[in-house]
């Protein structure tokens, strides 16, 4: 029993042997069934990707100053500053990551005329 061990260890079989099919099987197995079985942690983005594009310029050595539509961005009636800025913060995650503080944030209007928020951004 130890010389088979060792030998599937070390990989010795040739092809076509049955001890070769049955290591080929037993990786085929863990590729296959293992995600099912243990969570690795790896998930998809909470933040849906934005309608429009998103544009961001580097505001020297302060940070990024992200511009989003403003129809991209759902925030409610009577809103506090601390949501509002979660908000935000959600809007940009797409493309400045989860590891993101946002400073401030102002409305403004793009060259089409259309309102879009302008927000300061630091790591």
């Amino acid at each position: 029993m130890k010389k088979i061990f060792k030998s599937y260890f070390y990989w010795t079989y040739p092809r076509g042997n049955v001890h070769y099919d049955v290591m080929v099987t037993l990786i085929l197995l863990f590729i296959f069934v293992t995600p099912h079985l243990w969570d690795y942690g790896d998930k998809p983005s909470r933040a849906a990707g934005p309608l429009h594009p998103i544009q961001v310029i580097g505001d020297g050595a302060h940070g990024l100053i992200v511009s989003v539509q403003a129809t991209d961005v759902k925030i409610p009636t009577g809103a506090t500053e601390k949501q509002v800025r979660k908000i935000l913060r959600t809007a940009i995650e797409p493309v400045t990551g989860d590891a993101v503080f946002v400073e401030r944030w102002e409305t403004a209007k793009d060259s089409q005329g259309d309102l879009i928020w302008r927000i300061w951004a630091h790591h």
